[in-house]
């Protein structure tokens, strides 16, 4: 019993931990987002902030961090501006339109998890992981280089000199911090430790370097003072809820909904394997779009699972509900009474926390298993992991299932096969072997020879599986040709699903299937009880 609670001390320890950490890496980043998007900084941490707690509260991961993500923002920047076009100078037609979208974004992803439609994360293929991780790993990477640019006479260029130097060693500090750390001891979260070391380097040596707050003013924020997150009636005033509404927000929280599910989902499936646990993926879809609803309400710009987050998290220690709960309440607790500290920390200490998020993130075992996979994964991974960095997740992670789905599909239909023999009264018999389905049935029909072949015929599909529509259309029509040709053909073990379908198409098919049972390979198959019985007499 002491073992066992000493043991929830210790993850409760670490949970906290982990989420302080957490919430200090949330607020560039959301406010990063928010930008992306073209909104305020406050809709940005109000998303990490409601989003974050909703989904560690009721989502089906726990330890997983959700917030404002770039993958989202980057699709939200075209919705505002157009909806900022369609009101007058100055309304901000464009951050309502935002809202509503965000509402509906939700409403989608919960019905996807009221028809269980989570489950479909599962069909995901490996290499299409892996090309997700190191795609996104990549953007991570690449999101952080702006951090090194500098504003010059209102003009992003690239840091130079002392300035440039500063930046590098304390970002290279912070890595060496979090690299050393657990060699030396693991009771202590490593990023917390390596954002405090650096922040109290440039507080106290007085550094001239970017900090979160002057990250915000630079953006063209006032800095990260606010109140609670208040509910946005004027949703309803400002946008007519009608059809044409419907059809200008619908496209997008359509494609909101799926970046959303997919990021979230295969976010899932990472912690579940870093974790050796199992997360609930249907829970999670009814909780992100749960917490999306109420974002939307509250005037937050939505979000979905956070990578990177996520990953400090679990490194940090952080398993259960409570480093989400804890990370969401310390971000609104900095927005709401620590705004000044947490404006001090420096960029520099942020950027190398992410670098080292991006170094656990990629999978570097796709470069040592590269030589030693099929060349189609090797293309399906690298594909994906492009397509995830000049276009968005959900295109990327869908191209790859669906190259993999035809790559199998290819394979598959190569592998029909069929053995002809002749019985003792002449009757020549077609065994056929492998999948039928509709990417194998020309090699299925080039295997019958319906003029040469001789008066009586069998078709026998005890190694066969008959898998869809197609499938039982190629067969209705190989009979057709037989009969054409006044031949007698007759089909043998045939599913019980396919002859129903074959009777409901034709009821002719009744004299064509052998319902008679001569095989004892398929019977003993059909037959489990069977099958005991003659283990049993034989002493197996």
């Amino acid at each position: 019993m002491m073992e066992f609670i000493s043991k929830r001390s210790s993850n409760v320890k670490n949970d906290i931990l982990s989420g302080l950490t957490v919430a200090l890496a949330l607020v560039p980043e959301a406010v990063a987002f928010a930008f992306v998007a073209g909104v305020d900084p406050l809709v940005g941490l109000y998303a990490a902030f409601m989003i974050g707690l909703i989904t560690s509260l009721f989502g089906g991961r726990p330890g997983m961090i959700s917030g404002a993500t770039g993958a989202l923002a980057v699709v939200m920047v075209t919705l505002v501006a157009r909806g900022n076009a369609m009101g007058a100078e100055g309304e901000e037609l464009g951050l309502y339109y935002l809202f509503m979208t965000v509402i509906l974004m939700g409403i989608i992803q919960i019905l996807a998890g009221v028809f269980k439609l989570g489950k479909f994360v599962r069909l995901i293929p490996h290499p299409v992981m892996m090309g997700f991780v190191n795609g996104l790993a990549i953007v991570i990477f690449l999101s952080q280089l702006s951090m090194f640019m500098t504003s010059d006479q209102g003009e992003m260029v690239w840091m130079q000199g002392t300035s440039l130097w500063t930046m590098v060693g304390l970002v290279g500090l912070t890595m060496a911090i979090m690299f050393c750390l657990p060699q030396l001891t693991k009771k202590l979260p490593e990023a917390l430790v390596a954002i405090l070391v650096v922040s109290a380097i440039v507080i106290f040596g007085d550094l001239d370097v970017a900090t979160v707050g002057s990250f915000i003013r630079d953006g063209g924020g006032d800095g990260l003072k606010g109140g609670l997150p208040l509910p946005q009636w004027a949703i309803f005033d400002k946008i007519p809820f009608n059809f044409e509404t419907l059809k200008f927000i619908g496209p997008y929280a359509l494609i909101l909904a799926a970046i959303g599910l997919i990021e979230s989902l295969m976010t899932l499936n990472l912690i579940d394997e870093l974790t050796e646990t199992r997360g609930n993926s249907n829970r999670e879809c009814m909780a992100q779009g749960g917490a999306n609803i109420i974002t939307g309400l509250f005037g937050g710009m939505g979000g979905c699972a956070m990578i990177g987050q996520s990953i400090i998290n679990i490194k940090g220690g952080g398993r259960g509900r409570l480093s989400g709960i804890v990370a969401a309440l310390a971000l609104l607790a900095f927005i709401l009474f620590a705004s000044g500290l947490i404006e001090q920390v420096p960029i520099a200490a942020l950027v190398g926390v992410m670098f080292m998020v991006v170094i656990g993130t990629f999978a570097w075992s796709s470069f040592r298993i590269i030589n030693k996979i099929p060349k189609t994964d090797v293309f399906v991974l690298i594909l994906v992991s492009s397509m995830t960095v000049f276009f968005d997740l959900a295109i990327a992670v869908i191209s790859g299932v669906i190259v993999s789905a035809l790559v199998f599909s290819w394979e598959n239909a190569k592998r029909i096969r069929a053995r002809k023999r002749i019985k003792d009264d002449g009757t020549k018999v077609y065994e056929i072997w492998g999948p039928l389905f509709f990417g194998s049935i020309t090699a299925f029909n080039d295997k019958f020879d319906v003029k040469n072949d001789p008066q009586s015929v069998e078709i026998d599909f005890v190694e066969s599986r008959v898998s869809d529509h197609s499938a039982i259309e190629a067969i209705s029509n190989i009979v057709a040709k037989y009969k054409e040709e006044g031949k007698t053909i007759y089909l043998k073990h045939l599913s019980e699903d396919c002859k129903v379908l074959l009777y409901k198409s034709s009821p002719d098919f009744k004299d064509v299937i052998l319902e008679a049972i001569d095989d004892p390979r398929y019977y003993l198959a059909e037959n489990p009880e069977a099958f005991s019985k003659s283990l049993t007499e034989y002493k197996l």
